[in-house]
């Protein structure tokens, strides 16, 4: 009963996490192409020179991370906005959260510690090499963090049922 409770929970929770997640990078994608079209376009998260997310969107990090196009070449397909990679974690972290398979539960998991190395090699990125602090940015940093603790909560969910079934078994062979 108490582990129905839990996946309920931790649903609702990744649910509400990665439609925030896709709140937040739609706009980031919304701001990247404003910018491509108007140089001059100013978003609500360009607080200052150094607190600017137009600035960091814009940067050479900006898209495939800085590195696809060092693999793949500038042209290619996969050389995409860091938004449309986040918008495609959110989308399919949502679709996972609905199904308890194991390995769903374990590719979540794995997915989300992915996304969280990501945003320690783009937070690095951000402070040391572009000394800049990005709102939209920090801000999918930590819903990402959260969406990581939902995961290994549901893995544990996931062992713990697991544990219960093993013991019900040795029980039942018992009597």
């Amino acid at each position: 009963m108490a582990a129905q409770f839990s996946s309920r929970a931790l649903l609702v929770g990744s649910v509400w996490l990665s439609t925030l997640g896709m709140i937040i990078s739609v706009y980031a994608y919304h701001v990247e192409v404003s910018v491509e079209k108007d140089p001059s376009f100013r978003a609500l998260c360009d607080i200052s020179e150094r607190i600017s997310c137009s600035k960091v969107f814009s940067s050479r990090y900006g898209k495939g991370f800085g590195v696809i196009d060092k693999i793949f070449g500038k042209e290619s397909f996969l050389n995409q906005p860091n938004s449309v990679y986040g918008m495609m974690f959110y989308l399919l972290e949502t679709v996972l959260a609905f199904f308890s398979f194991d390995s769903v539960v374990w590719l979540q998991l794995v997915l989300a510690v992915s996304a969280n190395l990501g945003c320690v090699y783009l937070a690095y990125i951000l402070y040391f090499v572009l000394e800049d602090m990005c709102i939209v940015c920090i801000s999918s940093y930590i819903v990402n963090a959260f969406i990581l603790l939902c995961s290994v909560m549901r893995v544990m969910v996931l062992v713990g049922l697991r544990q219960e079934e093993q013991e019900s078994k040795k029980m039942k062979k018992k009597k």
